[in-house]
């Protein structure tokens, strides 16, 4: 069955929103290749530093044609690269590759994907949204003087959601709170998600330049707020917003080498981190919600309640969702 541009555009969105968060500071961006109407490959950046969406999704089309090909074992942005360009052998004549963010066109840390584009003479692009960043932008205009159709504005709401961390922390700064709950709402009673939603928070963490908590959770929790369960060990400064300064200083959180803790009633210090991340519950959110531009929930399904709670109540409406596993759903809200 033939598909317009904004299904392929929306099979790219959601797979760039399962790494939401952990390609700071680049942006979320997903790609999908489409041949005859028959879908290649669906990719994401999942990192700063490592190959951009286009590169991912135009190696695995590249691998169902050729399976057994030497760039199954690349995994650097630069050596994918100059593979596609000395061996394409003009496979992707009759590809279209539909990208949430325009093309990069600067080399920085990876080559600039506009030119993969151009030297393996994809036929068409079709981009979501153009990138507002002005030292990666212009991929648009290499490709168009290259002869290649480009289509631009394809789902550009939905590829905007997606963004606006990226936007936010480059303008100033991004605040995200972060909420696990079970059908009904409930908050309490230790951990309410699998270790799959554990890994993802803690894989954040090491993202943030700033974790907020609210007192009360510190004294009834007695958290750590570590890294443990991610990739690498990296433990992001915190602030605890209380009016009541005296804690038990044997609370683990107190106790995390290379780690700065302020106790204060007073959010100025938002204002100089660029990725902040809250943890906490509902009056936390009540009271902080002028700072938070966006909330992450997991929510639990193990349990299977016969009260459903009203996400609506929280005054922020939902962008997009998936299921981490059987279980866990993520959901994204903005304002």
């Amino acid at each position: 069955m033939l598909q317009n541009d904004s299904f392929y555009m929306k099979l790219a969105i959601t797979e760039a929103w399962k790494y939401q968060f952990l390609t700071y500071p680049n942006p979320a961006v997903g790609a999908c290749v489409v041949k005859d109407d028959e879908v290649l490959a669906v990719e994401a950046h999942k990192e700063a530093g490592l190959a951009h969406a286009e590169v991912n999704a135009l190696k695995s089309a590249y691998l169902t044609t050729y399976p057994n090909s030497q760039i199954k074992n690349l995994e650097s942005s630069s050596d994918i690269h100059n593979f596609l360009i000395q061996n394409h052998n003009n496979f992707f004549k009759d590809c279209t590759i539909y990208v949430t963010l325009e093309p990069c066109n600067h080399i920085g840390r990876t080559p600039a994907c506009a030119m993969l584009l151009e030297n393996i003479n994809i036929k068409k692009v079709v981009i979501g949204m153009l990138d507002p960043n002005n030292e990666a932008s212009g991929g648009k205009q290499r490709l168009e003087n290259a002869d290649i159709e480009v289509i631009t504005d394809i789902c550009k709401e939905e590829a905007n959601d997606l963004l606006l961390p990226f936007i936010k922390w480059q303008q100033k700064n991004f605040t995200f709170f972060k909420l696990a709950m079970r059908e009904d709402g409930s908050v309490t009673g230790g951990y309410i998600t699998t270790q799959d939603s554990l890994d993802l928070v803690h894989n954040i963490r090491t993202k943030l330049s700033l974790m907020v908590i609210g007192g009360q959770t510190v004294r009834i929790d007695r958290p750590t707020l570590d890294s443990r369960f991610a990739k690498i060990t990296k433990s992001s400064d915190i602030l605890i917003y209380s009016k009541n300064k005296e804690f038990d200083t044997t609370i683990p959180l107190f106790n995390v080498p290379n780690r700065k803790v302020n106790i204060t009633n007073n959010l100025e210090e938002l204002k100089n981190n660029n990725f902040i991340m809250i943890e906490g519950g509902y009056n936390l959110i009540e009271n902080m919600k002028e700072n938070i531009d966006m909330l992450m929930l997991f929510i639990s399904h193990k349990e299977k309640k016969k009260e459903q709670f009203n996400i609506k109540k929280l005054g922020f409406k939902i962008v997009h969702s998936y299921f981490l596993n059987k279980y866990d759903e993520v959901v994204f809200l903005l304002k």
